[in-house]
């Protein structure tokens, strides 16, 4: 796997705040599959990505950047303590709805 995938998996989950173990939960695998793709031991599947990506709250294309933007806003803004695993699949879903309400005003600001 891509080292910078792996490193920048690692990166923004903790930036959000979660455990290995409440990431491969709500991914639905397990922990030490969820650790060999952070490590960089396995490569992570494009649709675990994706759903990496709903959950963390940012666009997919960030795991394949150099360098992680200095603003993770979206992420910082859901740290969240003591939920409960059956509230990620909520977490993830209300995220999705705010990353499209940005990107509508981005398009809005633009024109």
């Amino acid at each position: 796997m891509n080292e910078m995938v792996a490193h920048n998996l690692k990166s923004i989950r903790s930036i959000s705040e979660f455990t290995q173990e409440e990431v491969a939960s709500a991914l639905g695998i397990t922990r030490s599959a969820y650790s060999n793709y952070e490590s960089g031991e396995r490569e992570m599947p494009l649709p675990l990505l994706e759903k990496a990506a709903d959950l963390f709250g940012c666009e997919l294309y960030l795991f394949f950047e150099e360098e992680l933007p200095k603003d993770m806003a979206l992420a910082a803004a859901f740290r969240i303590k003591d939920f409960k695993q059956e509230d990620l699949p909520e977490m993830m879903r209300f995220k999705e709805i705010v990353k499209s309400y940005i990107k509508m005003d981005q398009l809005i600001r633009a024109l």
